[in-house]
């Protein structure tokens, strides 16, 4: 196996969300050309972040608000989540920015047994009008991270006190409430499968 073919998946747990960004700074900081790609499964705690550019006067819900330094608005992310996250050198395999993005996205269209959808001008995943899954990547000299939230099994509740993404209003729904039964550890492993297998035919 070479090692643009070779990618390492690490399954984490739940972790601290400004910790675990730190750790993929670093490892993004650190890699060079020989450096396998790594997919991180994991949860955070309860926390919304701010993508690039965003700003949001504080909540009073008492969840902790952090900038972050990928593309998009504000999320939330929290227990029974599903966060994947993508370290992945671009540029060694040749793919650029948008195709990635629509690569991951494919991945959950895949999972979700394709009901979901893209919107234009909106990154993530859909279900008849309400987001499934958010997306945000980072790219350093070629080298993505950040990457996927998908909903599996939570507490939907505290994306009702921000616009997710950006959009007031906007939905919001989750894999159990489509029918889905299977643990999150379960979902992680095959998202990442298909993540493994799409950046391996591209």
């Amino acid at each position: 196996m070479t090692l643009l073919e070779e990618i390492v998946v690490k399954r984490l747990g739940r972790v601290d969300y400004t910790e675990t960004l730190e750790a993929m700074r670093d490892f993004t900081k650190r890699r060079d050309e020989a450096t396998p790609d790594e997919l991180w499964i994991l949860e955070h705690p309860p926390v919304y972040t701010l993508g690039q550019g965003a700003t949001h006067a504080p909540l009073q819900n008492g969840i902790p608000l952090v900038q972050a330094d990928r593309g998009g608005d504000i999320t939330y992310h929290g227990p029974g989540q599903l966060v994947l996250y993508t370290l992945v050198d671009l540029g060694r395999r040749g793919i650029k920015v948008k195709p990635f993005v629509a690569l991951l996205e494919q991945a959950v269209i895949e999972l979700i047994d394709g009901r979901g959808e893209r919107r234009p001008g909106a990154p993530g995943v859909y279900v008849n009008g309400a987001k499934i899954a958010a997306l945000g990547i980072r790219v350093s000299r070629g080298r993505a991270y950040h990457g996927v939230a998908l909903n599996v099994h939570m507490d939907l509740a505290p994306f009702r006190a921000i616009a997710p993404c950006g959009y007031p209003g906007l939905a919001v729904t989750q894999m159990r409430d489509l029918g889905f039964r299977q643990s999150k550890e379960e979902i992680g492993e095959q998202l990442a499968r298909r993540v493994i297998a799409r950046l391996e035919d591209a």
